[in-house]
């Protein structure tokens, strides 16, 4: 079979992103097929800056799998309509019939999927032999089609376990010092990470005791009230927060000067920091609060085996599925069942997946809305189980390795916007 296959890394990266580039690269070379990789994501297909894959050591590619972060770099560009980005389109198409790019893996969320569907329908009028597979990755857990999304379940298991360890250090220090305690999770629209903090706690007064959602709009009253309650209660008062949570008109609670990113989207962080302050001023109580941020998406000494296993599953999918010319599709995850939790990789439609959001069901947020139901701990508790910890050397950091990433030689003219 001849040909190259090119994959390129997207958007927020994840504590198992590059497992699944393990897996790809793996499993192409089992085919004997060569391995481009875009550097920085689809900016370095623009830019003809290929790394070539061949150059790096099996133990290498197979180190990938225990190492966070993006191993080719990963961009946050949004691609627009084929006719608003034509001269983009046909800038990627001019190399991938430059370096006989015959498969293209595009390993991202929303905007990726509907990128490598545009991709595809481009090959197809210019009737160039070229099969587009989006790869499903995100920490926000708002694919559509898939049952949840490789990146999820590590980030969810480290939302969980932090505010675990941090709600028993303000339980000690309740008596004489911090009162509240404010956890942001990330989370546009979607709460799943937030979700991911109520695993922590099985009893209502178990931290967290309140659960801040973007899908239910804010009451700064009712939310003052209930941390209150809380705190009369129990002592102390444990809060997760989606960074999307927004007030009843809709407007975001933390908007960082309504600065946008490349994908368009509002710039967040600060909601911890905002309610924090509005505890204070307002009940007159002593508050902590933490912003992971990326930490949340980075910490692959606590990622999850189970998001580990699927990681490596799509990637290898994705693979076999290319190999086969299933266009324009995305390898998914389908729930078999929850107990005992059991799964398979299954063929999705980019048309289904590109541009659609899956936000929390209502039935997985609580009546009065502060909190996780038994159905949501029953969907979220499967994706944080295992511990796949990565090799530690002596000084007690991490063995992550960093690859050579050698730029193959260009054959096209600079690109220039």
């Amino acid at each position: 079979m001849s040909g190259t296959l090119l994959y390129a890394q997207s958007g927020g990266v994840t504590a198992v992103i590059n497992a699944t580039a393990a897996a790809v690269i793996a499993e192409a070379r089992a085919r004997k097929i060569k391995v481009l990789a875009g550097r920085n994501g689809i900016l370095g297909v623009l830019r003809e800056e290929l790394i070539d894959t061949t150059k790096e050591s099996a133990a290498a590619i197979r180190a990938l799998a225990h190492t966070p972060g993006g191993a080719f770099g990963s961009c946050r560009v949004k691609l627009k309509s084929l006719e608003a980005d034509r001269a983009r389109y046909e800038r990627l198409l001019a190399v991938f019939k430059a370096h006989d790019v015959r498969w293209f893996l595009y390993n991202g969320g929303n905007d990726s999927a509907d990128t490598a569907l545009k991709v595809s329908k481009l090959a197809a009028e210019f009737d160039y032999p070229l099969t587009c597979i989006g790869v499903p990755k995100t920490v926000d857990n708002d694919l559509a089609v898939t049952d949840c999304c490789p990146g999820f379940g590590s980030a969810a298991k480290y939302t969980a376990v932090s505010v675990r360890e941090c709600a028993l250090d303000v339980a000690a220090m309740a008596e004489t010092s911090t009162k509240v305690f404010v956890y942001e999770a990330m989370g546009r629209h979607a709460g799943w990470l937030a979700a991911a903090g109520g695993l922590a706690g099985k009893t209502a007064d178990d931290a967290p005791h309140l659960i801040l959602f973007p899908e239910r709009p804010y009451d700064e009253a009712d939310f003052l009230k209930q941390v209150k309650r809380v705190v009369d209660r129990v002592g102390y008062c444990v809060v997760v927060a989606s960074e999307g949570i927004r007030t009843a008109d809709g407007n975001f609670v933390a908007d960082a000067g309504g600065n946008k990113d490349s994908f368009g989207h509002t710039q967040l962080g600060g909601v911890a920091s905002f309610l924090a302050g509005r505890v204070k001023d307002s009940l007159g109580l002593k508050v902590h609060w933490t912003l992971p941020d990326y930490l949340q998406r980075s910490a692959r000494h606590l990622a999850s085996k189970t998001d580990l296993e699927q990681a490596m599953a799509v990637g290898k999918a994705a693979v076999q599925y290319a190999l086969k010319g299933m266009n324009a599709t995305m390898p998914v995850i389908k729930r078999i069942s929850d107990s005992p939790y059991r799964w398979k990789i299954e063929p999705a439609p980019l048309e289904k997946v590109a541009n659609h959001e899956k936000k929390m069901p209502a039935g997985f947020i609580r009546k009065d809305g502060y909190g996780i139901t038994a159905a949501a701990r029953k969907y979220l508790e499967p994706l944080i189980r295992g511990e796949a910890p990565p090799p530690y050397g002596r000084d007690g950091i991490p063995n992550y390795v960093e690859l050579k990433n050698p730029i193959v030689r260009r054959k096209l003219a600079d690109w220039k916007e």
